[in-house]
């Protein structure tokens, strides 16, 4: 019989220990979403492919999921403070515009090297990656995304006297180009001016500062980041968007007091499709609107019978657009693994789990295959929108964002309340924009 030393059984024991602990790997995922509302499978995705990582990566993983639904800059300061403390989890869904704070911050790493090992990511929408890169480099992976399209009310266009034809082909002129902003508000003032609808009742838009806004300024062909990656604002751009923004209310089709209303003041009215023309909105409103809104009419059915979706038409740029904000997966500069949080991130990027997603909350698949499975084929809604991703822009991932925006805001509200002229409310963003960032670039 062989014999084996007392330290040699004490060596392989602690090779055991060490190999044992090697193979077991920690990772955290925190995901802001509303699971009442259908969010849950953003952080519940990585539970249903943890084994398959498992085994592609031959490791253990002791997943924890933590799925937080407070308000977004609660969220994202305890993830800022847990990033100074060193407590920060492995992987962070957030706003993509946060790349473009914490990438210099040094919070995030960069994905490019192994976003190139994994095939998964080559179906996803290539507008999309667009959102997800900061100084040249791709912080993020796309979780969801949206259109943010124009609703409008067949029945109301009806009344205004168009044939079928030309309500049904409406999204396919606009995405042409043949039926342009202009068009859409001259049609909105028909409307007012032949009691199809009320002053103020052909054209709403949203009532508060977000992302929305900035496709009015990119219709116009401004921009917010040049190639050298500066903060730029365009004053012929934000001009002509100021005065098209003004030109609302003098023309009657959009109410004085629009800035300020509150959501389900809005959707009372537009959801039925009998009170406002056309009204500026995201794709989600529909799953809100057949549940709360137009239960009692036929829900669903009804919205896809009575309501529809077009593209901004084009403005001065000549082209239709949307604006989409996606979510985004980050990695943080702490985890102990990166390779196993990717390989958990590419695995959530298929068809079959993020159709789990999109399906329960209404958002758009991220996926170029996504069109073509059964499941999002069979709603009309989010099938008969996802085209508009080719057509999407977004908000800049750059640090002097939110000054840019707050600024840009402060115009419109003088613009649109007539408080100033277009050109004071340009004057105003401007001034604004200087004390805030001293290096922006006015052109």
């Amino acid at each position: 019989m062989k014999k084996i030393s007392l330290l040699t059984l004490v060596m392989l024991a602690l090779t055991a220990v060490m190999v044992s602990a090697q193979d077991t790997v920690d990772i955290t995922v925190r995901c802001i979403a509303n699971v009442e509302g259908g969010e849950g499978w953003r952080c519940d995705n990585f539970a249903e492919v943890e084994e398959e990582v498992e085994a592609e990566m031959g490791v253990d993983i002791n997943l924890t999921l933590i799925q937080d639904n407070k308000s977004w800059g609660d969220y994202k300061q305890e993830f800022v403070l847990a990033s100074e403390a060193g407590e920060a989890p492995d992987i962070i869904l957030s706003g993509h515009e946060d790349i473009g704070a914490w990438a210099p911050a040094g919070f995030i790493i960069p994905l490019d090297d192994m976003i190139a090992e994994h095939p998964e990511f080559e179906d996803v929408v290539e507008n999309l990656w667009v959102s997800q890169t900061w100084n040249g480099q791709v912080w993020g992976v796309p979780q969801d995304a949206e259109a943010r399209p124009i609703f409008y009310s067949k029945l109301l266009l009806s009344d205004l006297g168009w044939s079928q034809e030309e309500i049904d082909s409406l999204p396919e002129r606009v995405a042409a180009g043949e039926f342009t902003f202009a068009d859409m508000l001259d049609t909105a003032e028909q409307a007012v001016n032949e009691g199809v609808v009320e002053a103020g009742k052909g054209y709403y838009h949203r009532p508060s500062n977000g992302f929305d806004w900035l496709t009015y300024y990119y219709g116009m062909g401004g921009e917010v980041i040049d190639e050298e990656g500066n903060v730029v604002f365009d004053t012929d751009a934000a001009l002509a968007t100021y005065e098209l923004i003004a030109s609302f209310v003098a023309r009657g089709v959009t109410r004085e007091d629009m800035i300020g209303m509150e959501g389900p003041a809005i959707y009372t009215e537009v959801a039925p499709g009998e009170t406002v023309l056309f009204d500026q909105g995201g794709i989600w409103h529909l799953a809100d609107w057949a549940r709360n809104y137009v239960a009692d009419l036929g829900g669903a059915e009804y919205l896809q019978e009575n309501i529809g979706f077009m593209l901004f038409p084009a403005m001065s740029s000549g082209e239709a657009l949307t604006l989409t904000h996606p979510l985004s997966y980050m990695i943080s500069s702490q985890s102990e693994n990166p390779e196993v949080a990717m390989a958990l991130l590419a695995a959530v990027t298929t068809p079959e789990a993020n159709n789990r997603h999109a399906l329960d909350s209404f958002h758009l698949g991220i996926l170029k295959s996504q069109i073509e499975s059964e499941e999002y084929q069979a709603d009309p809604f989010l099938s008969g929108a996802h085209y508009m991703l080719d057509y999407t822009t977004s908000a800049p991932n750059n640090p002097g964002w939110n000054a840019w925006s707050n600024a840009y805001w402060t115009g419109i509200t003088a613009a649109h309340s007539g408080e100033a002229t277009p050109q004071e409310a340009v004057d105003l963003a401007v001034a604004q924009l200087q004390n805030e960032l001293p290096d922006v670039i006015i052109r």
